[in-house]
């Protein structure tokens, strides 16, 4: 383990929808991982103004606080929050960086290095699993046009093309997490 190893460092995972995000971060939140997930910042918000969550209020918050804030604004609501962690924690996952905005921000403010991990599938299979996902599933043309809102008017690319490293997810879970899992440990990762 070098020296750099030991110290607190963050791990962000980036790629489009379905492509097994969420399945790294939940297993990771089992590991004993500090997770924060910057859609929460988001669903936090609907919640609190008293609406249903779904994609459309999801949507109408999301471009307020980035009207607001800047394409940046998940990155800077959740700062205090990822810096206190990394008091804390020697790893701390983010789950779901959007924006190449967020990444600079984080890559100048955070105050630790950060590890961009791309997870990325064919979009058939990540068309497929969104339409079966029990939370808010998407019809194939539905998830279309999010990708492309996405990489329009999200700035979604710059992250993942910057990705230090990239998992590709185009088979078994099981198989995505042993990928996770020989990865962090070359990398020196602990919670």
């Amino acid at each position: 383990m070098t020296e750099d190893s030991n110290r607190p460092r963050a791990l962000a995972l980036v790629g489009m929808p379905g492509a097994g995000k969420t399945i790294c971060a939940e297993y990771l939140r089992g590991r004993g991982y500090f997770t924060l997930r910057f859609g929460a910042v988001v669903v936090d918000e609907v919640r609190r103004r008293g609406w249903n969550v779904k994609p459309a209020n999801e949507r109408i918050v999301r471009e307020e606080l980035r009207e607001k804030h800047g394409m940046a604004a998940m990155a800077i609501i959740s700062l205090p929050n990822l810096q206190e962690a990394l008091k804390r924690h020697q790893c701390i996952v983010i789950d779901g960086l959007y924006s190449f905005s967020e990444y600079r921000l984080l890559e100048k403010q955070l105050g630790a290095p950060l590890v961009l991990l791309a997870i990325a599938a064919p979009r058939h299979l990540r068309y497929e699993r969104l339409s079966t996902r029990p939370e808010r599933p998407l019809t194939p043309s539905e998830a279309r046009e999010r990708d492309i809102r996405e990489i329009e008017a999200l700035e979604k690319g710059g992250p993942i093309a910057m990705a230090d490293y990239t998992l590709i997810n185009d088979g078994a879970s099981s198989e995505l997490l042993r990928q996770l899992d020989a990865l962090l440990d070359s990398l020196g990762f602990a919670p």
